[in-house]
């Protein structure tokens, strides 16, 4: 397959609406980064992102490996190496299936394929008070500071960071080398990412400079990349980006005069930066005037290739009239998720398989051969951001309603996003399940919603018909349940890893088994979210899907913790069972 080249993330997310799920492979090579000053578009305004990402699954164009089904000839089946009870179908010595003993779940080798999210959308307009720390945002996602009083019991009284309805605050007390503020979101995985943020000083300068920068590519306050908009009474406004690399700082690009002076700084001022790959392009303006069409300032730089973003706040040695703050209204940032790209189809059998390749096993697989019709990933895909809507036409309890497009996590309610909506609910309509026909009714709020749990039913339930049952309904194995607790312990199918309080070993693993994590901090060590695997993305990381929080529904992106069991991100930290529809 052609390696599709590195576009513009933020541009697919503005086409995303017009565009097919599956797309051919693009041969088009991206645009070279152009110089400061020159006429290049706009990604595309922050604001008219709004909530918006799109899911895309690019298919190699003429891949011999579509036609499959015409040249294979004799399937020879034998059992591979380790546990669980499995059969390999070959063809001349290449892996065609792979079926598990007790699963549903068969994973077929086909035409490559290349997954990747463009965008999931976080923004904190502080709506909240807290006088201690900027805390948990309530839509999900949180912060975390370094340097200066924190609010926290070790640390001196008072705090230098908090929240006031509509603004939260760095405070600078001293001009000492632990000067500068860092609050940062807490988020390692940060990749490709378009950011702004928007901010104001509570008064202007005198006797030294005061500057405020969205960092990026964070890793710890010696390490991270910054665009930074100093005011200075000598200077006026002027934008810098810079990299700090084990606590030497490096100047990539400007100074770009603004020309406005150091009073300016008591006004808000937007800084804008946009990251894909090793090329970074800022610009920062003054509120409430256009968003200027160039970038003032690009450079290319491969160091800290993924990392939190975040706000820095300092001052110079000799400002006058301490303390002072840095008030932010506004934080944007729309995240990439890396590519994965493999050749695995994840089908589903009618019935468990029971160990045998059988006729009518070998038939079904033939037919799967070079199959492009969508399989649980492509289903899975469907509901990221971005992408339209589907109604149903066949027969059946959601006839006429959505089945398919993109979803939420669940609406804000009192600020606060909770779990509850179910496949059906995403559909908005009543379900009758078994054994005993119990019908339950649809929550109207959850509309369009899907919870972590209620994303893998619609996956692998409603479309790809393994059986489902209730809340709190049978624990016999046979039904798909409906919590995430439940699923790790009862769902159909074999169970391939498991740890009670550390990660399993991940040897079984396949593309499309489900992940179990006890990701929430508490002490009853009890299962809480369910992912799909997806596969390995491009930085070599097992990357899952999922419908979480802080991104409001199913994502491949980092909003809100790497979407990896590799590492030592919250998800691949609290991995604690594998399981095989």
């Amino acid at each position: 397959m052609p390696k599709t080249s590195r576009r513009s993330f933020m541009t697919a997310v503005a086409a995303a609406s017009a565009a097919p799920l599956i797309a051919p492979a693009q041969t088009a090579r991206a645009a070279p980064a152009r110089a400061a000053g020159a006429a290049h578009a706009s990604a595309v305004p922050l604001s008219a992102a709004g909530g918006g990402s799109a899911g895309f699954i690019t298919l190699a164009a003429n891949d011999p490996a579509a036609h499959s089904a015409l040249s294979l000839g004799n399937l020879v089946a034998g059992p591979p190496a380790g546990d669980p009870e499995r059969t390999e179908i070959t063809h001349g010595g290449t892996t065609v299936a792979v079926l598990t003993k007790g699963a549903r779940t068969v994973l077929v080798r086909g035409p490559e394929r290349r997954f990747q999210e463009t965008g999931r959308v976080f923004t904190d307009v502080f709506d909240r008070t807290n006088a201690e720390k900027w805390g948990s945002v309530p839509g999900g996602g949180s912060w975390t500071h370094v340097n200066g009083r924190d609010g926290s019991p070790s640390a001196p009284p008072g705090s230098d960071y908090g929240v006031t309805p509509a603004a939260a605050y760095l405070m600078i007390s001293t001009t000492a080398p632990t000067t500068a503020r860092h609050t940062t979101l807490v988020d390692d995985g940060i990749t490709d990412f378009d950011a702004r943020a928007t901010a104001r000083f509570d008064k202007a300068p005198s006797g030294a400079t005061v500057s405020y920068a969205l960092s990026f590519g964070y890793q710890n306050t010696k390490n991270h990349f910054r665009a930074r908009l100093s005011f200075s009474p000598q200077d006026g406004g002027r934008l810098r980006l810079e990299k700090e690399a084990a606590d030497q700082v490096s100047e990539l690009g400007g100074p770009h005069s603004l020309g406005v002076a150091a009073s300016a700084a008591a006004e808000p001022w937007h800084i804008r930066v946009v990251r894909e790959g090793r090329v970074v392009r800022a610009r920062a303006w003054q509120a409430g005037t256009a968003e200027p069409v160039a970038w003032q300032l690009w450079a290319e730089d491969a160091a800290f290739p993924k990392g939190r973003v975040g706000v820095r706040a300092a001052a110079g040695a000799g400002l006058a009239g301490l303390p002072v703050k840095l008030l932010v209204s506004e934080f944007t940032v729309v995240s990439a998720a890396p590519a994965v790209t493999h050749r695995e189809w994840v089908r589903v059998l009618p019935a468990p398989y029971d160990g045998t390749w059988t006729s009518a096993v070998e038939e079904r697989v033939r037919g799967w051969a070079g199959s492009t019709a969508p399989d649980a990933l492509a289903h899975a895909a469907m509901f990221l951001k971005g992408v339209p809507p589907v109604t149903s036409a066949r027969p059946g309890e959601d006839l006429g309603r959505p089945v398919l497009g993109a979803a939420g996590y669940s609406p804000l309610v009192n600020g606060v996003r909770d779990e509850g909506a179910d496949f059906h609910e995403y559909s908005g309509v009543s379900w009758t399940f078994p054994p005993d026909n119990r019908v339950w009714t649809a929550d109207p709020a959850f509309a369009g919603h899907l919870d972590c749990s209620g994303y893998v039913r619609m996956v692998y339930g409603r479309h790809m018909g393994v059986p489902m049952t209730y809340f709190g309904g049978p624990v016999t194995g046979e039904y798909l349940p409906r919590d995430s607790a439940a699923m790790a312990r009862n769902s159909p199918g074999v169970r391939i890893a498991h740890a009670a309080a550390a990660p399993p070993p991940l040897t079984g693993l396949h593309i499309g088994d489900l992940l179990f994590f006890d990701a929430v901090k508490d002490a009853d060590d009890k299962i809480d979210h369910v992912a799909i695997h997806l596969g390995v993305d491009e930085f070599g990381a097992r990357r899952f899907l999922s419908s979480r929080k802080t991104p409001n529904g199913p994502t491949a992106a980092d909003l809100g913790g790497a979407s990896t069991i590799d590492g030592t991100g919250t998800y691949a930290e609290t991995l604690r069972t594998i399981r095989r529809l």
